[in-house]
């Protein structure tokens, strides 16, 4: 995961996950599983890119070809056993919003 790069998504409709969370305090195992789930990402069908975000407030926001894509992202088993270490260790609080993006621009116009 890179902080502070666009990820390159095609012409839109496409599915974004925004991941906002509150983490705890510690690493605990979290930058090695961070990584291991952006790799992990990246070879998923229907996967488009990410870009994150993380003060205090961290935002992460995973693109998708499509809701099924997503879907099938959120049910890979590595990806559950980090859900589940997330819950228990690594975030005070979290909020997980699908979302269908309809447009995309930037200061040069449409991307």
């Amino acid at each position: 995961m890179v902080d502070g790069a666009f990820a390159h998504t095609p012409t839109p409709p496409y599915v974004a996950v925004i991941f906002t969370s509150v983490r705890t305090p510690g690493d605990n195992g979290y930058a090695v599983m961070a990584s291991r789930m952006d790799e992990l990402a990246r070879i998923q069908p229907g996967y488009l890119g990410i870009e994150s975000a993380r003060e205090e407030l961290g935002i992460t926001v995973s693109y998708w070809a499509d809701e099924a894509a997503a879907q099938a992202w959120k049910h890979v088993t590595e990806h559950e056993i980090a859900q589940q270490r997330g819950r228990s260790a690594w975030y005070a609080d979290y909020q997980v919003r699908v979302a269908t993006v309809t447009r995309s621009y930037g200061p040069d116009g449409p991307r």
